[in-house]
């Protein structure tokens, strides 16, 4: 079988390439630069080194260059694609709407689907390559179920990243390849070490940027006023969008106990704090949902995660449409507007949605 690898320059996507080629198939290695020719602000030349390691930024040449000199060793062909346009258009603008709207989203979400499983095959067989198969280094698994792919969480719950594949459709599915999700980190690092790829004890990634957001925000400061649940003021702030629901660290507001970000209010342009307590809550609305598999009924029982390092939970959800709304067995901290619900049955990936609302 041909299958393109989609390769970042880290142990998981290499030794993906690596087992794919052990097997007997036709490995053909691609990157996506998305970094473009934004450059590197001069004053944050000196602090490069030190965030290393991001999926997007300045660093991205190297992280290419690495991922090239895998492809070699593994004996491979490897291609760069230009998807920086997209990236800016889909991931990028996409960010930005929903923090300066006193969102938190998940950039790496839209960038799977939309992009590293959308535009970079896309534009390889564009560009004339063949393949049969996509393959990444993500630990979830794909499988057939009679007519319809299904998606399935990886089998190691501290590295599963079937969260931020629930926006997959079904032509998506029907043809990626996900070999590592019945493996464990452990292992997938001790096949690089055993067969000496350069990147065995490269550390992951830690986050989709390398700096501080609001250079990618690009927006003046909008001094307004920090306030607790009654409305009292307690202090200021430079930018909602400097702020993340449950934030904890950074507030600058003393007091004698911790407070935590409760709400961010576009329309007054305020941040709301309080006690850990009210960061509690356990009902949310969702709509842009995506389902991998269709609900049978309109209110039925699963388990969900709302962020991606969580084990999912027990949850009622009733859908309506294209909205969603989701009763958790237990009350969750922080729940954020512009992050993600995915709902789970046991391993299985039943789908998600964007959330809207916190009740």
């Amino acid at each position: 079988m041909k299958i393109l690898v989609g390769m970042s320059g880290g142990v998981d996507s290499s030794v993906t390439a690596l087992l794919l080629k052990q097997q007997g198939h036709e490995v053909i290695g691609a990157t996506m630069a998305i970094w473009g020719d934004r450059g590197v602000k001069e004053q944050l030349k000196d602090k490069l080194p030190k965030r290393h390691g991001a999926c997007f930024g300045p660093d991205e040449k190297e992280d290419i260059e690495g991922a090239r000199k895998i492809a070699e060793e593994i004996g491979i062909p490897f291609y760069v694609f230009d998807c920086a346009k997209q990236y800016e258009e889909i991931v990028l603008d996409n960010f930005k709407k929903e923090y300066l709207s006193g969102h938190t989203p998940n950039p790496c979400i839209w960038c799977n689907s939309l992009i590293k499983f959308d535009v970079l095959p896309r534009l390889a067989k564009a560009n004339g390559i063949d393949f049969d198969k996509f393959a990444t280094g993500h630990y979830a698994r794909v499988e057939q179920d009679g007519d319809r792919y299904i998606l399935k969480r990886g089998i190691n719950p501290k590295k599963d990243q079937s969260y931020f594949l629930y926006r997959l459709k079904q032509e998506q599915l029907s043809k990626i390849y996900l070999p590592l999700g019945d493996k464990t980190k452990e292992e997938i690092r001790e096949i690089a070490a055993k067969c000496g790829l350069s990147v065995a004890e490269k550390p992951d990634s830690q986050d989709f940027y390398y700096g501080d957001y609001n250079e990618l925000l690009g927006v003046e400061e909008k001094e307004g006023n920090i306030v607790d649940i009654n409305g009292k003021i307690l202090g200021t702030h430079k930018g909602i969008w400097n702020y993340t629901i449950g934030q904890r660290k950074g507030v600058g507001i003393s007091s004698t106990e911790p407070l935590y970000v409760l709400e961010l209010r576009k329309d007054t342009n305020e941040v709301v704090i309080g006690p850990k307590d009210k960061t509690m809550k356990d009902v949310l609305k969702a709509s842009d949902l995506n389902w991998i598999i269709e609900p049978a009924e309109k209110t039925f029982t699963a388990q969900a995660k709302i962020r991606s390092t969580q084990q999912p939970v027990g949850v009622t959800a009733t859908v309506e449409g294209n909205e969603l709304t989701v009763k958790f067995d237990d009350m969750q901290k922080s729940i954020a507007i512009g992050q993600s619900v995915v709902l789970y049955n046991d391993d299985l990936v039943l789908g998600g949605g964007i959330i809207t609302e916190v009740l």
